[in-house]
């Protein structure tokens, strides 16, 4: 068990050196977790993990508080990051649907995990900030 441990724990350097040191470059791990840790950014994996492939206002009308441009600027990083596929259908009027990519939903599946753990730790966090 120690071990692990020890192992896990030099992952971690690793991945703080690799990161820190490129600080003033980039860095994939830095530029990755930046792009994809913004609330619209998580909000809109879930919905479209959550409901499948939706349309721009369907997606817009799920997360609630998010604004049209920044709901066009995540649905525009997240497809040029491979992460969500966006469908236009020649039809009068246009038909614009997005979906997740096989990369989105690996991403998904990860952010699913640390919703679980905040889930699972929100009342330790919660009684933390009021003391």
């Amino acid at each position: 068990m120690e071990n692990t441990a020890i192992d896990t724990q030099k992952k971690f350097q690793n991945f703080f050196w690799k990161a820190n040191e490129t600080r003033n470059g980039v860095c994939p791990v830095r530029d990755i977790i930046a792009r994809i840790s913004d609330k619209w950014t998580i909000l809109t994996i879930y919905a479209l993990g959550g409901y499948g492939t939706l349309r721009f206002n369907e997606i817009k009308k799920l997360i609630g508080d998010v604004s049209q441009r920044m709901l066009t600027v995540t649905l525009r990083n997240l497809e040029a990051d491979g992460l969500v596929e966006r469908h236009v259908y020649a039809e009068v009027p246009p038909r614009v649907e997005y979906t997740l990519t096989p990369l989105g939903y690996g991403l998904m599946e990860q952010l699913v995990q640390l919703a679980g753990w905040a889930e699972d730790n929100s009342q330790a966090i919660m009684k933390n900030r009021k003391g």
